[in-house]
């Protein structure tokens, strides 16, 4: 079968498309032909063995996928013929993938195989912060950083529907316009504005009860000072590149709390929270509350382009590789 292999941490360069062998199937796991499969910013550091999973080259990359499901191992539930949604870790970006049981999710038929392929990560990431870990309450406002992006927009529309109220951040005017398109109810550049002082201005003062940063660096840094009495911050990942401490004094005199959100570790040491939260989001999917948001869809061989655009900024919302 083909699959794209890192054969050398490399980052995109170690990256190519070959014939490998189908993966072995086991007890409580499914075999799954892969329709379409998402590419996470995570990836971009996995290739490069920058990310807190690093596995042993060579190796198939690729957290998130959809198929059908065309074989069940013993104590497996779910039928063959089930389409599905699922999280690998690694391995999806393949013709079939081989995953635990807990890990597949069935799927809606209104769902398109683009949609799921993209939907565990940016959606479950989101959920689990806003839900689980920061429990966002009704009429809260929260405060979301690279809100055009691929977990951004999620948590745009996560919030929304969970009743609070969003302020938007991204780098230019056309990425506000999707995030306003997801629900934001303010939009801010932070390339021309002061996102700080916009937040201060927008909440009368208070600052935000709960902000989501995908971002770090200086974005972490001011976060703390536009954040509510009380407040929460959401630590997802680093995009900007630097890791940022967050001073104790301020933590103490404001009385927040910084919250790291790894959403990846639910699956080894919370998987009925992580899939729980999955079905929940599936289901507002099928009732309409939210839809998806694959900005992109690029052929299988096409994953050097779509991971160099990724890293340079160049997509909205997810990009999704497609299998034939």
């Amino acid at each position: 079968m083909k699959a794209i292999v890192c054969s050398a941490l490399d980052g995109v360069d170690g990256l190519a498309v070959k014939d490998i062998e189908r993966p072995e199937s086991a007890a409580g796991h499914v075999r799954i032909r892969v329709r379409a499969a998402a590419i996470n910013f995570a990836d971009t550091l996995i290739i490069k063995g920058q990310y807190q999973v690093r596995p042993e080259l060579p190796f198939v990359p690729g957290i998130e996928g959809a198929g059908e499901v065309v074989e069940v191992g013993d104590g497996v539930s779910i039928p063959v013929g089930t389409r599905v949604m699922f999280v690998a870790g690694v391995g999806a970006w393949s013709e079939e993938v081989v995953v635990a049981e807990p890990m597949v999710v069935a799927i809606p038929d209104a769902m398109s195989w683009e949609d799921a392929a993209s939907f565990p990560v940016a959606w479950g990431t989101s959920h689990i912060a806003l839900d689980h870990r920061a429990q966002l309450q009704p009429g809260e406002t929260v405060l979301v950083h690279g809100a055009a992006g691929g977990v951004g927009l999620t948590a745009v529309a996560i919030a929304k529907q969970m009743g609070a109220t969003v302020i938007a951040t991204a780098g230019s005017d056309a990425r506000l316009q999707v995030a306003a398109a997801a629900g934001a109810d303010h939009l801010i550049n932070y390339r021309s504005d002061d996102f700080r002082a916009r937040v201060k201005e927008l909440t009368g003062g208070r600052g935000a009860d709960v902000i989501y940063d995908p971002v770090g660096g200086d974005v972490f840094d001011a976060s703390l000072r536009c954040i509510n009495w009380c407040g929460r911050l959401l630590t997802i990942g680093f995009a900007a590149g630097r890791v940022p401490k967050a001073p104790a004094n301020i933590l103490l005199v404001k009385n927040i709390a910084v919250i790291g959100v790894h959403w990846g570790a639910y699956a080894e040491r919370d998987p009925a929270t992580m899939r729980s939260s999955l079905e929940t989001l599936v289901e507002w999917f099928a009732d309409g509350a939210i839809r998806g948001t694959v900005s992109s869809v690029r052929p299988f061989e096409a994953v050097h382009t779509a991971l160099r655009d990724l890293l340079a900024r160049k997509t909205t919302g997810k990009v999704v590789l497609r299998l034939e």
